[in-house]
């Protein structure tokens, strides 16, 4: 039971890393990326391929923790388990990735109230 309690701890840290990652590439802050491809900052494309590899090692990890049954979705909020089981990398992800709430709306209501 020990050596199983040691594997998900591992899996569990290296998917809390990917998760880091992954909001480093959102984020456009380095990332072990930039130094493998230090060229490639040059290339309009860049920080579109950097996020989507961040994502791709993020759903790895997902894909392993499912396959060994360990509990990953408490690693992340409600919205963020969504967008990593639809599975796709899309605007939706990067622009609520976070859960940002800066709606104008919300703001002229709040400030009515008080």
């Amino acid at each position: 039971m020990g050596q199983e309690h040691l594997t998900e701890q591992f899996f569990l840290e290296k998917l809390a890393a990917a998760k880091v990652h992954f909001e480093r590439a959102l984020d456009c802050k380095h990332t072990e990326f930039d130094d493998l491809y230090p060229y490639m900052i040059e290339h309009p494309q860049f920080f579109w391929y950097k996020r989507y590899v961040a994502w791709s090692e993020l759903l790895t990890l997902v894909n392993l923790c499912d396959e060994l049954s360990f509990s990953w979705k408490e690693e992340f909020t409600a919205h963020q388990v969504e967008y990593v089981e639809q599975r796709v990398l899309s605007a939706q992800v990067l622009d609520f990735w976070y859960e940002k709430n800066d709606t104008k709306e919300h703001d002229h209501s709040v400030n009515q109230s008080g």
